[in-house]
């Protein structure tokens, strides 16, 4: 757990030193993916950061939080100019994480986030705003610098949040395989198992030859859609990426 908010304050960090890099007129380009500008970006980040906020609130404080505040945040930040939602989403980000840091081993204990028909933990919480946090300072980053990576302590996180979110972000080809996936920095083995109707991804055995091995960062960004051929290393064998990036359209 400390790891994962150790790594979420380094992305926070992360983002604002990326955003501060930004021309002001840049605000509505292009992010990656494309249909979605920058502000666009930040925009997410940032109204995801408040409603998080008021969630985690209404948790600590055993109340219910209202049906009609998601929408209500969404509508005030799609309203906001360009400008303001990249400034505003840095202030919304940094509140976040000092709301999730201050709260003690009770409060963290007793933790129970309701997403859909999951219920989270606050590692589990934390754990997927960590990953989305990360991927979408990329997101940003990369039109900056089209060879950018996930930092190593990010990555390093990340990676092991990765069997949950495969489940949504894989999709099956109808046919039966399994992959064996080395990641280096750090080093992790996964077995990564196609099915007719699913993907599932888990802990791997440290022997053999491996099918892919790949930094870590590039594996995170292969299952999120994110390592289309010009953002891929090229110290990484590419042979059978397509197959993989076709599994792995990008959420």
């Amino acid at each position: 757990m400390d790891n994962q908010l150790k790594a979420l304050r380094s992305s926070v960090e992360h983002l604002s030193a990326v955003a501060a890099r930004i021309d002001p007129s840049k605000f509505d380009s292009p992010a990656y993916p494309t249909e979605w500008s920058i502000a666009d970006v930040l925009s997410h980040i940032g109204s995801g950061a408040v409603i998080l906020q008021r969630r985690a609130d209404d948790i600590v404080e055993g109340r219910a939080t209202d049906d009609g505040f998601n929408q209500s945040v969404w509508d005030e930040w799609n309203a906001k100019p360009a400008a303001a939602q990249v400034a505003d989403a840095l202030v919304a980000d940094a509140a976040l994480l000092k709301c999730l840091e201050s709260l003690t081993g009770d409060q963290r204990e007793g933790f129970k986030f309701q997403m859909g028909p999951m219920t989270l933990d606050f590692a589990g919480m934390v754990g997927l705003r960590l990953n989305e946090h990360v991927l979408h300072t990329w997101d940003v980053e990369v039109t900056l610098d089209p060879a950018a990576a996930l930092p190593d302590d990010e990555a390093s996180a990340v990676v092991d949040n990765l069997q949950m979110i495969v489940q949504f972000t894989g999709k099956p080809s109808g046919e039966t395989r399994v992959w064996h996936v080395r990641t280096t920095n750090p080093a992790r083995d996964f077995t990564l198992s196609f099915g007719p109707e699913s993907v599932k991804l888990s802990a791997g055995e440290p022997s053999g030859a491996a099918d892919l091995e790949l930094p870590a960062e590039s594996f995170v960004r292969l299952v999120y859609g994110r390592l289309d051929p010009d953002h891929t290393p090229s110290t990484i064998d590419g042979r059978d990426l397509d197959e993989l990036r076709r599994a792995f359209p990008g959420i």
